[in-house]
């Protein structure tokens, strides 16, 4: 019989992003080895839950339209469920709540690093206030880290940044893994045809959220002047910005807005290359994603991306925030894609989600 571990997130469907895709494909996983997991998270009107699945209430967070704020609690149903161990995927509300249950019930708790929440200081402060504001961050970040039994990162460069603001607690590298049965090469005819990608050009692409910290214009100052086409899917707040510097410059640039989850075979297969300039990475997801359908990346040199693309083998790197750098990335990357690509296919196992279940499987086993 598998574990019961209780899950607290304060980003669930039907908010589609990194956080919680994992959430999601490790649920399936360990529900696919006789576990449970039993999911609290903030409620919305478009979303119906699920077997396991626990709303809390929640109201509109004011900084990110995209974001719910939960109301903290703890659903009767998740006391119910008699869980050994509780995993939270947040620092925040949710994440409280978490820790709260773990404590009062004698249980372990297991917290994932997702993201560092002090690079979203752009959404809640401007000028002299943004400094401050980051610096609290770190320090809640730290004190929330160290009052679980252990921490989960998705990279090599997670762990090391932890460290560094002083986390204590014991932290493991779980990456959150790629469905490899969903991402794999898939034709594009059909795709190309909807979105008018048959340009003659080579297709540079993102998709994913459009935050502010990911730095989305550097794509297409890089991009500026070459013969390509720039296909950004998804949404987000900086979206606005990067729609009227893309009207300025002189590169064929299409907007596709999001995309649901079934397309993004066909959007990553028919990109040449997966142009990813955000330094603030905890691991990348959608970079191993583009790989497993076979494209390789052009991503900046900070984060976890340092690790995620592999130069000469997945892609190439440039120091973050250098757009002529970047540039020569994305023009290396395009010179030797049918190489990349090769090498890309043939890792596509070691990036599995089943590897990441495994791992996360002896963390639980490790505390429990």
């Amino acid at each position: 019989m598998g574990r019961t571990v209780a899950v607290f997130t304060d980003t669930y469907l039907p908010t589609v992003n990194g956080v919680t895709y994992t959430v999601q494909t490790w649920r399936k996983r360990w529900a696919e080895r006789g576990g449970r997991m039993p999911i609290v998270y903030p409620g919305t009107n478009d979303y119906e839950p699920g077997e396991d699945e626990h709303p809390v209430r929640s109201i509109e967070f004011p900084f990110y339209d995209e974001f719910n704020a939960a109301v903290p609690g703890v659903p009767d149903d998740i006391t119910a469920a008699d869980p050994e161990l509780v995993h939270t995927h947040t620092p925040f509300l949710l994440g409280l709540s978490g820790l709260r249950f773990a404590r009062s019930h004698g249980v372990p708790l297991v917290a994932s690093y997702h993201t560092p929440t002090a690079e979203y200081a752009d959404y809640i402060a401007e000028g002299w206030l943004r400094s401050p504001v980051e610096r609290a961050a770190r320090a809640y970040e730290k004190w929330y880290l160290n009052r679980a039994e252990m921490v989960v990162v998705p990279s090599e460069p997670a762990r090391h940044h932890l460290r560094e603001i002083g986390v204590r607690t014991a932290v493991e590298v779980v990456p959150n893994g790629v469905d490899t049965d969903r991402f794999g090469p898939v034709d594009t005819s059909r795709f190309a045809e909807a979105h008018d990608l048959d340009t003659g050009k080579p297709l540079v692409g993102y998709t994913g959220r459009h935050g502010y910290e990911k730095q989305l214009d550097l794509i297409v100052e890089a991009t500026d002047g070459m013969d390509v086409t720039v296909v950004f899917g998804g949404d987000g707040p900086a979206r606005d910005r990067l729609e009227k510097q893309a009207a300025d410059a002189d590169v064929d640039v299409r907007f596709l807005g999001f995309l649901d989850r079934e397309d993004l075979p066909a959007f990553y297969s028919a990109l040449d290359v997966f142009a990813f300039p955000s330094p603030v990475e905890t691991q990348g997801l959608v970079a191993l994603e583009a790989n497993a359908c076979g494209t390789p990346v052009a991503a900046v040199d900070a984060g976890a991306l340092s690790d995620t693309v592999v130069t000469g083998e997945t892609g190439y790197r440039a120091p973050p925030g250098d757009a002529d750098r970047f540039r020569a990335a994305i023009e290396r990357t395009l010179a030797e894609r049918d190489a990349l690509r090769e090498h890309c296919l043939d890792r596509r196992d070691a990036v599995s989600v089943d590897h990441a279940v495994d791992k996360l499987s002896e963390v639980y086993e490790m505390l429990l």
